[in-house]
């Protein structure tokens, strides 16, 4: 199977209710390890529906932030929701419509692994900032550190074999430790850094867990959206008799954990 064709990027709010929410989790604590002083230029690479770039503005007085996405609808969602000094543009990460060195600090959330050229990207960004300012990302970690889709693609797979190749885990081997560094490295940055981020992940019950995979926005989601009505049902209740860790109101308490990577440019 291919992945990328189960990968759709279209509506803003139903993302958010797939992953933007733990995103937003993430994007505090990575900011707050960024520790960038207040009024400097931000660049968001791959902004998505602008979560990344909300915590910038709130938490780090910026001169401006600059969020570029490919997707038009995940632009519109981050204007929509959008504060000033938060401004966004249709763009590719691979070419940014940015002058060189013009930037204090290019992030990326959860970005990097779904564009095809993950080193151009990163090259893009350093070429963005200025000598010394800061390229920082991060990325789930799919293979180990990420419960709700270790579980759902384990299920997935247990019942459907062919199903294995689009697990995220074994699509994006660059969403390690090793492989970050080498990227920041290759790329001319100084300095780097790699650590993780977690976060809990906690439903409210099994309804508010597998409902966003029926959104189609994302690899896991797109592949439940291709699924016969059978195949899908069938999913869903392996997925509802898993060992889930739920509490006595019924609420089910998972973890997600990134990896977050920074460097500077020389």
């Amino acid at each position: 199977m291919d992945g990328q064709r189960f990968e759709v990027w279209a509506s803003g709010a139903a993302y958010e209710r797939y992953m933007g929410r733990w995103s937003r989790a993430v994007a505090k604590e990575f900011v707050a390890w960024l520790d960038r002083p207040d009024g400097l230029r931000w660049l968001d690479v791959g902004c998505g529906t602008g979560v990344l770039s909300a915590v910038v503005g709130a938490r780090c007085r910026p001169r401006v932030v600059l969020g570029v996405d490919r997707s038009e609808a995940f632009v519109g969602t981050a204007e929509a929701g959008a504060l000033s000094p938060a401004v966004f543009l249709v763009g590719d990460a691979m070419a940014l419509p940015v002058r060189d060195a013009a930037w204090d600090v290019a992030v990326s959330g959860l970005a990097l692994n779904f564009l095809p050229d993950p080193a151009g990207a990163v090259a893009e960004m350093a070429r963005a900032v200025r000598p010394g300012g800061a390229v920082a990302a991060y990325v789930w970690d799919y293979a180990e550190g990420m419960d709700l889709l270790r579980l759902f693609w384990d299920t997935a797979v247990a019942r459907d074999p062919s199903a294995a190749p689009l697990d995220e885990g074994r699509r994006f081997p660059l969403c390690r430790p090793e492989p970050l560094r080498a990227l920041w490295a290759d790329a001319g940055l100084t300095g780097v850094s790699v650590r993780p981020v977690s976060v809990p992940t906690v439903f409210t019950g099994f309804p508010d867990l597998w409902d966003p995979f029926l959104s189609g926005q994302g690899p896991a989601p797109g592949y439940v959206a291709a699924l016969p009505p059978d195949h899908r049902e069938e999913l869903r209740t392996a997925l509802a008799a898993a060992a889930l860790p739920r509490a006595t109101n019924g609420s089910l308490r998972l973890s997600a954990r990134a990896w977050a990577v920074r460097g500077c440019a020389p």
